[in-house]
């Protein structure tokens, strides 16, 4: 009888990446132990099918790649049950949206105090 193989062990990992706002493409992969990060993108098939995802783009930063939340590098190994989170960069800093969206809704007006019934944005009655 010959001797058993060992058996590679194999952990469980998740990739997920958020293809637009609200919307997430998640895969879950069973790979070897001691996979990296980077590894486990390329096996989960979504380089190429996502827009602007590929090896470059997340070596040089166009996209981040963390593991559960924490940013890690794309050498960081793997652990069973790890979820691979890629997001892109922002378009808009979260703070100039937000003075962005005070400048659009006009003069704020102390509070107890009332506009009248015929203000409009322009500070002018009708």
């Amino acid at each position: 009888m010959a001797p058993a193989e060992p058996l590679l062990a194999r952990i469980a990992v998740e990739v997920a990446v958020s293809v637009s706002p609200r919307v997430v493409e998640r895969v879950a992969l069973e790979l070897p132990s001691g996979v990296t990060l980077r590894d486990a993108v390329e096996a989960s098939g979504l380089i190429g099918r996502i827009e602007g995802l590929d090896a470059e783009g997340l070596a040089q930063g166009v996209w981040s790649a963390g593991v559960w939340g924490h940013r890690a590098r794309a050498t960081q190994a793997l652990r069973d049950g790890d979820r691979v989170e890629l997001v892109r960069q922002l378009k808009v800093d979260p703070k100039e949206a937000r003075r962005q969206r005070y400048r659009s809704q006009g003069e704020k007006i102390p509070k107890g105090w009332h506009r009248p019934r015929n203000w409009t944005a322009t500070g002018q009655g009708d």
